[in-house]
């Protein structure tokens, strides 16, 4: 195969100017498939029917060099793009990291990749920050991901099956580490086995009755390795959706494999309280976040 130089929404992709989204692909996605509709959103922001899934940057006034990829949550059904995408990277850009929300495909939506289709863009997402950090003075070092809910998932999943060939390449683009320097990990689906699989992101990913090696293939903790990024979790211990265990099960398996790992544990938030500006109270956590980034340099 013949490798794309460098295609025109890269080039798009690198103007520090840009506030339009950037399509992942150069063509359409890998296997194709997808919605036959349009893509749909609200007012309130949650998107589905992700036909063309895209990066949108938000760039801080001035960058420090570190870059976070962010995946909102939606339980794989949607895309809470301004609750848990849009409110990330405005706090990031405010503290000086340049952010860039995923607009990820859904894996119920018709792709013949199925489960495969959000990692893929997961991967090439982070590719393709990395693939730009010159031109936006990043750092080739400093380049992390951040998830919420089943964008938990996905970035965990991204953050321990990083060099897995879930594509064939399709540029140069692809030749670079999917890789990230670090990982949060906030309110997280990370296991799809029982008793704590009762979750929309277990039944998108591998339906109402899977196989087990199905189950062990999508569930993050299974796939920690010595090699992965370090972590830092948050998770609130009333959590009704993503069971408070789903983060202590990624605690104990990072600190098998020798990964570092931190937990932020919250006594009440329930599930969903994004940056911490609820409907009711706010969820006090963002401090922690800050303190960990200062503390790994990326601050």
């Amino acid at each position: 195969m013949t490798l794309l130089a460098v295609s025109p929404f890269a080039q798009a992709f690198a103007n520090p100017l840009s506030t339009d989204a950037v399509p992942l692909w150069p063509a359409e996605p890998p296997g194709g498939g997808g919605p036959q509709t349009d893509q749909q959103s609200d007012p309130h922001g949650p998107i589905s029917h992700v036909a063309i899934p895209t990066l949108h940057m938000v760039r801080p006034v001035k960058p420090n060099g570190t870059a976070v990829l962010i995946a909102p949550g939606g339980g794989y059904r949607f895309i809470a793009a301004k609750h848990e995408g849009e409110a990330a990277a405005k706090w990031l850009a405010e503290r000086g990291i340049t952010a860039f929300v995923l607009t990820y495909r859904l894996p119920g939506e018709g792709w013949t990749a199925g489960p495969l289709a959000p990692l893929q863009d997961a991967q090439r997402a982070l590719r393709l920050i990395r693939s730009q950090a010159a031109s936006l003075g990043l750092n080739e070092t400093k380049i992390g991901c951040m998830g919420f809910s089943a964008g938990g998932h996905l970035m965990g999943m991204l953050s321990t099956r990083f060099d897995d060939t879930t594509y064939q390449p399709v540029d140069a683009t692809d030749r670079l580490s999917a890789r990230p320097d670090f990982s949060a990990l906030v309110y997280p689906v990370i296991t799809l086995k029982p008793p704590y699989d009762h979750t929309w992101t277990r039944m998108k990913m591998v339906g109402s009755k899977p196989t087990p090696d199905a189950v062990a293939e999508w569930s993050v903790e299974m796939q920690v390795r010595a090699n992965d990024p370090p972590f830092l979790l948050v998770h609130a211990k009333d959590d009704p959706v993503a069971k408070f265990a789903n983060s202590l099960l990624m605690q104990a398996a990072c600190e098998k494999a020798g990964v570092p790992v931190e937990l932020i544990t919250l006594e009440t938030g329930g599930h969903g309280f994004g940056m911490g500006q609820t409907q009711k109270d706010p969820v006090v956590w963002t401090s922690g976040l800050e303190d960990w980034l200062h503390r790994r340099q990326l601050l």
